[in-house]
């Protein structure tokens, strides 16, 4: 009984060793701004637009940005952290420890799927780590859902991208946990959060010439929902009157 309980404790000891070493203490920055609710099942305020954007809009999108710009490459987070911020492994002996994020792999499409009321993110990857004095290339997909938070001083609206799932292709199991370990800690700490409308794609700033004057609208709230994949943002807005024309 003994050897028994030595070796279960190893085991937790062992497993909370290799959390923390190779995903690091829970806790992390707080995001910005709220949690963005359902529509009003009662119906919008006054003074509410609605934006839809579907699937092809995304997905066109992010097409653009591997054809334009290149795959979105992220340094691998450790567990050291400061003041709440994680903190990134350097290249070690010409191994660059990194996450990139392709168009395709394994079977799964990089984009964005809007189903059962959600925004759904599959990604496909791939990278390497300097393991054991070892450098590990791997390849791989994942699940991510997509949260949306609002910001109304910053009239920001976030994405919070909430890795799920990590499935790695012909890993030998020694290396697969942290490996997985890492990459959902670096796609969730070094993505978030994501940028979808600030400023003036949000508000509005008319001028109208037969007043003299300039039409300003801000939101004040945005709801969201999935629906037909398509995901629907219910934007209501503040509106002021001004005197006088903006400067061009």
């Amino acid at each position: 009984m003994r050897y028994l309980l030595a070796l279960v404790l190893g085991v937790l000891v062992g497993a909370a060793l290799v959390y923390f070493l190779f995903v690091g203490a829970p806790g992390g920055k707080p995001l910005p701004g709220a949690a963005v609710a359902a529509p009003d099942p009662a119906g919008d305020p006054p003074g509410t637009a609605v934006v839809e954007l579907d699937e092809q809009f995304f997905n066109t999108l992010l097409g653009t940005v591997f054809k334009d710009l290149g795959e979105p490459t992220f340094r691998l987070a450790s567990a050291a952290r400061a003041a709440g911020e994680a903190q990134y492994v350097e290249a070690q002996g010409g191994c660059v420890n990194q996450v990139v994020v392709t168009p395709e792999g394994g079977g799964v499409q990089t984009g964005v799927r809007l189903e059962n009321g959600l925004v759904l993110a599959p990604l496909a990857f791939k990278g390497s780590y300097a393991l054991f004095g070892n450098c590990m290339n791997f390849s791989g997909t994942s699940q991510a859902n997509i949260a949306l938070r609002f910001a109304a001083e910053e009239q920001t609206l976030y994405g919070q991208i909430n890795v799920e799932t990590v499935n790695l292709a012909g890993m030998s199991p020694l290396f697969a946990g942290p490996v997985t370990a890492f990459v959902q800690n670096s796609l969730n700490q070094r993505v978030n959060p994501l940028v979808l409308m600030r400023g003036q794609q949000i508000g509005l700033n008319i001028p109208v010439q037969a007043t003299g004057g300039t039409l300003k609208a801000q939101a004040k709230d945005i709801r969201a929902e999935v629906k037909d994949k398509a995901l629907r943002l219910h934007i209501t807005y503040d509106f002021t009157g001004a005197k006088g024309t903006p400067p061009s």
